[in-house]
């Protein structure tokens, strides 16, 4: 029975006039009945330090960029939302270092601490001329922390590069930015020198982790990649639907909506394994962020199965409901087949596609917010709030 400070708490999240980051302290907490300050807390330091990782990538991608338009210098800013799972990752262990710790905060005098990695503990975790240096777990808090954030780093120069690799294969430029004037077609110049630049640094800095972390991150562009060659397959039976061929919208149900999961990975429990999309979403997505957690752990970073479940339901929850319900418009024009454009041409009606979708998001977001209780991520459930507070329904058709 959820008591009246819950229940409250619940209703001042469904306030649309107070602040989405204030909705969605109180939605978790209405759901939950968590509310860690701490952790609140922590995320100004996360989001501080994650910056100054993002800095430091792009500092390398200006070097080049400078060298290859023969100026002094540049400055390069690249839109992305992805780096989100790997801030709540370190936020994550960051409690959990503290958690560990007695009076001292491992977090205040972190290699991070300054916004550069400016130290190197006794655990030298980062020799790659030391076999033993990725064996077993951190030694103690400092040391978990330190690790951490170098694998934050890693991992998140490794989401940019991936998502610059998409970019570059759809040519699509408009997030890359640079100070220097330069002809519209020069753009992919920018583009293809900032994502090569990053795999050339990922292949050399994955090559002195464990052998295992490597495998995971090619395995998931594998992954990705494979859905990606579908595309054309579900674009054709998006077209063949919208001209009302019933076989058409019979494959999508089957080969999108409700193709069985085969990737082999543990992720999901068996009730997750029945929810619509999931296959596709997970490959689309989800996989990634999988791959992510699983760099992680396999560096000795203690981030258990429920804190990973959350991680990736999340993210293909906030697809489906910010990015591909915002992009209807676009994608129907297009003609893109996602978990939205899907369900106009399997619903009876517009009202009946909307309430779906608003549906078949709450589900991978509640599940997301229930793992990430069980897993003591208080800074991961009111994300998953926010996420949800963030959509705009209204913007569909029927809503």
């Amino acid at each position: 029975m959820t008591g009246p400070l819950r229940a409250a708490a619940g209703w001042l999240a469904d306030r649309s006039a107070f602040p989405t980051s204030v909705r969605a302290v109180f939605g978790y907490y209405g759901h939950s009945g968590a509310f860690d300050l701490e952790s609140l807390r922590l995320k100004s330091t996360v989001d501080d330090r994650t910056e100054a990782m993002v800095e430091d990538v792009f500092t390398m991608i200006e070097s080049a960029l400078a060298e290859e338009f023969g100026v002094e210098s540049v400055t390069f800013e690249y839109d992305t939302k992805l780096i989100l799972p790997a801030q709540l990752t370190l936020g994550h262990l960051y409690r959990e270092a503290r958690l560990r710790a007695n009076n001292d905060d491992p977090v205040a005098y972190s290699t991070w601490a300054g916004r550069v990695a400016n130290r190197v503990e006794s655990d030298d975790y980062r020799d790659p001329d030391d076999p033993t240096a990725w064996e077993g777990s951190p030694k103690n808090p400092q040391a978990l922390v330190d690790r951490a954030e170098f694998l934050t780093r890693v991992v998140i120069e490794a989401l940019l590069d991936g998502d610059m690799r998409d970019a570059v294969n759809d040519e699509e430029y408009d997030d890359f930015e640079v100070s220097i004037h330069i002809e519209p077609d020069e753009y992919e110049t920018v583009a293809r020198v900032a994502q090569q630049t990053l795999e050339a640094n990922l292949t050399e800095t994955l090559a002195a982790l464990p052998a295992e972390v490597e495998e995971i991150y090619d395995w998931a562009v594998d992954v990705s990649e494979a859905h990606q060659d579908r595309d054309p397959r579900f674009r054709e039976l998006y077209e063949r639907a919208r001209d009302g061929e019933e076989d058409a919208v019979g494959a999508i149900r089957a080969e999108y909506r409700e193709a069985a999961f085969d990737v082999e990975t543990d992720v999901f429990t068996e009730a997750e394994l029945e929810l619509p999309y999931l296959k596709t979403q997970y490959a689309r997505v989800g996989v990634i962020y999988d791959a992510m957690i699983e760099m992680y752990r396999h560096t000795g970073l203690p981030v258990d199965q429920a804190f990973k479940r959350s991680i990736v339901l999340a993210i293909i929850g906030a697809q489906i409901w910010l990015d591909d319900v915002d992009d209807y418009g676009v994608d129907l024009e297009d003609g893109q087949l996602t978990p939205v454009t899907a369900e106009y041409v399997l619903a009876d009606t517009d009202r009946e596609a909307a309430r779906r979708v608003r549906e078949i998001t709450e589900r991978y977001l509640d599940l997301a917010r229930e793992n990430a209780t069980d897993s003591e991520s208080p800074l991961t459930g009111i994300a998953t709030e926010y996420i949800y507070h963030s959509g705009d329904p209204h913007v569909l058709p029927g809503a």
